[in-house]
């Protein structure tokens, strides 16, 4: 069959997209079986070469699920070890005190930018989804008055401040500077953060109802007849076991700074530091500190660490399947000549920037992917177009695009989606606008951020 060239590929790819929504949303076909159905038929479509298809398929599903699988199924049985010990229901006592019910939203926004900082979106959403569960419960609120703030902050940390790992390589690419880029990354996430989570979970959470039943959630609240009858661990050594990924991610990013390079130190910081490492260890001291210390024995811990697997595994299939999705469309040349087009419109080198990232993004479903190959493109563009510009503001600019609209080829659109308990739609509603916001308003700040410095 003859390969698909130039603009035709644009169009198999919109086609692709929607037969996809189409499919999960109205025949309700389960996602992991559409991802794949899908994925080739785009692949047959284009004219990619039949056993190339299903090679590109499962190198984007096990490039996806090499990093996701092992950092969803540690962070879950961190999360469910907070959640037996009543460490989960602590910390969000704990917040509803002090920012008191009727600002719970703000308390969980605040606790994402921070938990957020050096880990990928994915992880701290499974580090903090268990904290949402319980507040909600608690609050009897909407699970998305909770989990959209929550959210929201941890996405705009992923695209806008460093040390989060897809805004590091950015500045790295374009030679900025780290300080300063944190600096004018708070100025732009913070009010962005606010917008996209809080004030749009209060409007939005009124007009969707989600499922009273939540199966996912119900492993992660604490059970009733236990609640009377237990003391809770400590808000200090709570709060210092969920930290410690972040502590420990945060020390292996600044190995160089703390011991010289090249030294077995150096290598053991860097090696403690990275994510799945990092939340190995995390997960063996919450077995003492949410376990021993909390009276439960090995079988008891042993039974957790179990049961907590058997729900996020249909989840892990279908992230992986996004990933096969997206890999599909890296090689078939869509997501090339996507870049194509984008380069041929001449554009100013922050819009070039956003927009770039913004098309990887639809294409691939990935934000960290974006980030990366857009830097890739746009560095030398930049550099070549003679137009000053703060390579700090085209770190900005580059992560605000790589945040657009999140959808079906997109790991995190899934894992928000069972989690939450939505359906597609809702999930277009809430979690995809939710990014859209956080994209545009990005931008606009910093633009904004351009014409005063």
């Amino acid at each position: 069959m003859e390969a698909v060239h130039g603009s035709m590929l644009l169009i198999y790819a919109v086609i692709a997209i929607a037969v996809l929504i189409l499919m999960i949303t109205r025949f309700k076909v389960y996602p992991f079986l559409v991802l794949i159905i899908v994925s080739l038929l785009l692949g047959l479509a284009v004219g990619m070469p039949a056993g190339t298809i299903v090679k590109s398929f499962e190198t984007g599903n096990g490039n996806t699920l090499g990093h996701i699988a092992i950092v969803v199924g540690l962070g879950t049985m961190l999360g469910k070890m907070m959640a037996e010990s009543g460490g989960a229901e602590r910390i969000a006592t704990t917040l509803i005190n002090w920012f008191g019910e009727k600002n719970i939203h703000w308390a969980m926004m605040c606790v994402a930018i921070i938990v957020g900082l050096p880990v990928f979106f994915e992880v701290g959403f499974v580090l903090l989804i268990p904290i949402a569960f319980n507040v909600a419960k608690r609050t009897g609120k909407s699970l998305l008055l909770i989990g959209l703030p929550m959210v929201a902050g941890l996405s705009v940390v992923h695209g806008l401040i460093p040390p989060h790992p897809a805004a590091l390589l950015a500045v790295q690419a374009y030679h900025a500077d780290i300080g300063r880029t944190i600096a004018y990354g708070l100025l732009v996430g913070v009010p962005t953060a606010i917008v996209a989570g809080p004030l749009f979970a209060l409007l939005i959470h009124r007009q969707i109802k989600l499922a009273e039943n939540n199966p996912l959630a119900a492993q992660f609240i604490d059970t009733e007849h236990q609640e009377g009858s237990r003391e809770l661990p400590g808000f200090g050594i709570t709060l210092f076991t969920i930290l410690l990924p972040v502590i420990l991610m945060l020390i292996g990013s600044w190995a160089d700074l703390i011991v010289p390079p090249k030294t077995t130190a150096n290598d053991l910081l860097k090696f403690i530091g990275i994510s799945d490492v990092a939340l190995l260890i995390a997960v063996l001291v919450s077995f003492w500190t949410f376990g021993a210390k909390r009276g439960f024995n090995r079988e008891q811990i042993q039974k957790f660490c179990g049961e907590c697997l058997a729900p996020i595994a249909g989840i892990t299939l279908i992230v992986g399947a996004g990933g096969g999705f997206g890999r599909v469309l890296l090689d078939s040349g869509i997501s090339k000549e996507i870049v194509a087009t984008a380069t041929a419109a001449h554009l100013s080198p922050l819009m070039f920037g956003w927009l770039v990232a913004a098309m990887i993004r639809l294409a691939t479903g990935s934000a960290t992917v974006a980030m990366t190959t857009a830097c890739g493109i746009v560095a030398p563009v930049a550099a070549a177009s003679g137009v000053q510009v703060k390579p700090e503001l085209l770190v900005l600019a580059t992560g605000s695009g790589s945040l657009i609209f999140s959808h079906v080829n997109d790991g995190g659109f899934w894992l928000i989606k069972e989690y939450f308990g939505m359906t597609v739609g809702q999930t277009f509603k809430t979690w995809s606008l939710c990014e859209t916001i956080i994209s545009l308003m990005g931008l606009g700040l910093t633009f904004a951020l351009a014409a005063v410095l």
